[in-house]
């Protein structure tokens, strides 16, 4: 049987990576990248010039839109250029090429100026002794994004719903928690929002195995944190997708 063509925009980064190895068994893997990934078919080219990208979607069952410009200090015209620019032209280059899913890494950025407040405040910082219950936020709390970066992944998941809508494609938004390369948390927020590497990947993998009557839908990705304030339930019920790591685990 024939292995679904997948497109991973940014396979070189660090989730591409991880991307990369829970799923080149069983996806048929091709990158567009600016510079080459070794072992892979790659199309070299930026994101930001929509001509010199569609060569890369033709005959591509679904595409991982990776590539961004990432952090609270990216420059403006970084953003606009790779993260406003760059997902139109990846949204616009799939429907060309009739790519029936998009699964776009949006950022748990477009939520975390909730953490300015309490109890999410406490949870982030890990004062957890100032924390009683707290309800988490879901898919339908409306958007607080921190700083531009966060806004770019507003816009990107406001662009999905855009193309589900129009054009019939289908989107899935992965709002990722923060992957490190050390794969384990690095500092006290990180026992809120840290998703490890086989995680994303293992909720990337379920997105591009969701039906294909799943037109539009937005999930966090977290691993299964003690001190989480991001809802998985709804990735549980929709995805069956289930964490393998935990934040706690490396607690000294």
């Amino acid at each position: 049987m024939d292995r679904p063509t997948v497109l991973v925009t940014g396979m070189s980064g660090l989730i591409g990576g991880a991307v990369r190895r829970q799923l080149g068994a069983r996806y048929e893997l091709s990158a567009l990248n600016r510079r080459a990934v070794d072992g892979v078919p790659c199309h070299r080219a930026d994101i930001a010039d929509l001509a010199a990208i569609e060569p890369a979607f033709k005959g591509v069952d679904a595409v991982v839109h990776l590539a961004a410009s990432v952090g609270s200090s990216a420059p403006f015209d970084e953003l606009l250029r790779a993260n406003v620019i760059g997902t139109y032209n990846v949204f616009e280059a799939s429907r060309r090429a009739g790519v029936r899913r998009v699964v776009y890494a949006s950022s748990g950025a477009t939520v975390s100026a909730y953490e300015r407040d309490m109890p999410y405040r406490a949870l982030a910082e890990g004062r957890y002794d100032e924390v009683g219950a707290w309800t988490p936020l879901t898919h339908e709390t409306p958007v607080r994004p921190a700083g531009l970066y966060g806004v770019s992944k507003v816009w990107g998941e406001a662009l999905g719903r855009h193309y589900a809508d129009a054009h019939d494609l289908s989107v899935l938004c992965v709002r990722i928690g923060h992957v490190t390369a050390e794969d384990r948390p690095r500092a006290p927020r990180d026992f809120s929002v840290w998703c490890s590497q086989r995680d994303i990947a293992r909720i990337i993998e379920a997105c591009l195995r969701a039906p294909a009557t799943l037109r539009f839908d937005v999930f966090f990705a977290v691993s299964n944190n003690r001190w989480s304030y991001r809802d998985l339930d709804h990735a549980r019920r929709v995805l069956g997708f289930e964490p393998q790591d935990a934040a706690e685990t490396y607690r000294t």
